[in-house]
């Protein structure tokens, strides 16, 4: 096929994929950080039209979005207020549709600059079928603008070099730009400095080994272009991020460092297990790479590395080394850092354009390799029936295509229960709108409380008698609501295995591929919140009724029994609490309070060895709640002093300023070694 035809190929299918991602954008949800850039957005707006006095932009002790430039999210606020748009969300989701599309074509127009339109055609198809990267490039103004900046970056300085004798200004300033783009929407964005000085070396040794001497002249004008490229971008990445205004050389090196080691954790679901974000194995990047992106992908490296002796004995070896290095890099970087990570893999999404490049330049080397057109009609085969898993998975859960796992994973279904779903929040749009209808259909006209696990306040902006308020899906017995939308992300893996999520009271189910990932769910008694709000209150025996009431309509709901036992404990009920508490275990097995509380009730019973079960059951649950730490180092206070400090210690490596650590550790010193002992007295009482 000539390469005129392979163009006019080339640019309607990235037509057709524009057109495809903006009418998707329609459709997807308001992602999981939506909310609070697009506050903080706000407040930068308010930081510049204010001139600079209000500094509510630079103070955010919570989110500590400080830290971001998230310079798109800020110019699409901009656009948002100077031409009054009133669908905030509809106008970002666009905006971000646009920019995964540039993303997609600028890889694609790499491709073409390396292999030709044949290799860009292949980037072109190959994000095609990448759910999770088309899921994200609808509502995700975080990540995929930074995998915009990267991958053009990365072409830029390729390009820059390629003529270094000779700059090209239209690639200098597209250099500029793309580099100051990623400085502006996080700190990470130094990396890219980092690579262009990278870059600059490794040309001019390899020049150096080839050429066997340094041309002076030749390498100074080279540093000119290198310097003034790097003050250039690095400055015009400040320019819409407030906090880095307040002290250009300081603060976004503050910001790298906190984004290195980013302080908010979470939990997560991985290998079915729950782990705090901080403590992941050290595979989890990569593994979760493994089983999301699609395998086609994959193919498509294997045919790079036996084609590699072409790539790596020709004029662009270095090129493609530096593509590599742009891949392997970050990941290695993050691993030997043990930096917190969660939410999949969509903090490095940036890396993925470059492994679709790689991916597309070696089926595209393939498909050159062979000149019989039969061969290739068999390519042609093989490539369709490597599509068609992702392909289907999109077309059968539209929009939630960033839940996709591939056949390594068993799909969906056999990721369900053992990784992440819908962390991002996605089908919480599907769930309020079915709500919405359905408290139309009943024609209630008196005030409504509707509860979820996340902000649902825009979605019912327009009706006057519904109240919206966020809760923790463990806690919704805590509080006053009517109808609770629930998304499936933060829900332990133990309820999603044995079925006690969705809960009885469910009245409609949001499904991708057959799996569950948001229930609106109907309070049919408020006793449960009645009784919780006696029980702490302290009217302790008439928190039982209700108690006994809400455990009757809600006999899942694990917190309840939790509470429940309480209450009878306080009653001197207490074989009736260890029951209880048994009951509430049964539904989620690894719940960390009901396993503390059965430790505290053994041990009156004088059973020390069922306590420290317990108590070790608990910390295995969650080694971040510190109390049975405590628990059980007293457990072996008097029988085995090692042991308890050595578990002491592992209560202050989650927490180094925990008091009651410190002072059982001063405890345990205290007749042995009364200097140590005086020394944690003397730590404990300058912690407040």
């Amino acid at each position: 096929m000539n390469d005129r035809l392979l163009k006019i190929y080339f640019f309607v299918l990235s037509f057709l994929i524009l057109t495809a991602l903006a009418l998707v954008s329609r459709d997807a949800g308001i992602s999981g950080d939506e909310g609070v850039h697009l506050k903080q957005s706000e407040m930068v707006y308010s930081y510049f039209a204010s001139w600079g006095e209000d500094k509510s932009a630079i103070n955010t002790p919570k989110t500590h979005l400080k830290y971001y430039g998230q310079s798109l999210d800020n110019i699409t606020t901009i656009l948002i207020h100077w031409f009054h748009i009133d669908d905030i969300y509809g106008f970002r989701h666009v905006i971000c549709s646009i920019t995964g599309w540039l993303t997609i074509l600028l890889t694609a127009l790499f491709a073409v600059y390396l292999a030709g339109y044949g290799a860009g055609i292949f980037v072109l198809l190959l994000f095609s079928v990448s759910p999770f990267f088309i899921g994200h490039s609808v509502n995700n103004l975080k990540d995929i603008p930074f995998a915009l900046a990267y991958i053009a970056s990365i072409y830029f300085i390729i390009k820059l070099f390629s003529t270094i004798d000779k700059p090209n200004w239209k690639t200098v300033v597209l250099l500029v730009l793309s580099m100051a783009f990623a400085v502006s929407i996080r700190a990470g964005g130094l990396l890219l400095l980092f690579y262009l000085w990278f870059f600059f070396i490794l040309f001019n040794v390899i020049e150096y080994v080839k050429n066997k001497q340094f041309y002076g002249k030749y390498i100074r004008n080279q540093l000119f272009w290198v310097i003034g490229i790097s003050v250039t971008a690095y400055l015009l990445g400040l320019i819409l991020w407030p906090y880095a205004l307040q002290n250009p050389i300081i603060n976004p090196w503050k910001s790298y460092l906190v984004m290195a080691h980013f302080p908010t954790t979470l939990r997560q679901i991985f290998e079915g297990q729950s782990y705090w974000s901080d403590i992941l194995p050290w595979y989890y990047l990569p593994k979760y790479m493994a089983i999301t992106i699609p395998i086609i992908v994959f193919v498509g490296i294997v045919l790079f590395v036996l084609f590699s002796n072409q790539f790596f004995h020709s004029k662009q070896a270095l090129y493609f080394s530096f593509i590599l290095f742009a891949v392997v890099f970050p990941v290695v970087f993050v691993i030997i850092k043990k930096a917190n990570l969660y939410g999949s893999w969509r903090h490095f999404l940036f890396i993925y354009p470059c492994i679709i490049l790689i991916s597309a330049i070696g089926f595209s080397k393939l498909f050159t390799y062979f000149h019989n057109k039969y061969y290739k009609w068999v390519l042609g085969v093989m490539v369709i029936l490597l599509v068609i898993h992702p392909l289907k998975f999109m077309m059968q859960n539209h929009p939630y295509y960033y839940l996709y796992y591939n056949q390594f994973m068993g799909g969906l279904k056999g990721a369900y229960g053992n990784y992440e779903t819908d962390y991002y929040y996605h089908s919480m749009r599907e769930g309020s709108e079915w709500l919405a209808n359905y408290l139309e259909t009943k024609k209630t006209n008196h005030a409504v409380k509707v509860g979820a696990n996340f902000s649902i306040r825009w979605f019912f902006r327009n009706q006057k008698n519904v109240e919206t308020f966020y809760f923790p899906y463990a806690d919704r017995s805590r509080h006053d609501w009517d109808y609770a939308i629930v998304v499936n992300s933060y829900i332990h893996p133990d309820q999603l295995k044995n079925k006690t999520w969705p809960p009885l009271n469910t009245i409609h189910v949001v499904y991708a591929d057959s799996v569950p990932i948001c229930a609106i769910l109907e309070r049919c008694t408020k006793a449960d919140y009645e009784g919780i709000t006696q029980l702490e209150s302290g009217n302790i025996s008439g928190s039982i009724p209700y108690l006994e009431e809400g455990l009757i309509a809600y006999p899942q709901n694990e917190y309840l029994w939790y509470k429940y036992a309480w209450a009878l404990y306080k009653n001197d009920k207490k074989k009736e609490a260890e029951s209880a508490l048994k009951s509430g275990l049964e539904i989620l097995p690894s719940d960390e309070l009901i396993l503390q509380f059965l430790g505290d009730i053994v041990i009156e019973k004088g059973d020390a060895l069922m306590a420290a079960n317990y108590y070790e059951r608990a910390i295995l649950a969650n080694c971040k709640f510190l109390r049975p730490y405590v628990k059980l180092a007293n457990l072996y206070t008097n029988s085995d002093s090692k042991k308890a400090r050595s578990v002491l210690m592992l209560c202050l490596r989650q927490d180094s300023k925990y008091k009651p650590a410190i002072m059982a550790l001063a405890e345990s010193y205290r007749n042995s070694d009364p200097e140590i002992a005086k020394r944690y007295d003397q730590l404990a009482k300058s912690i407040k």
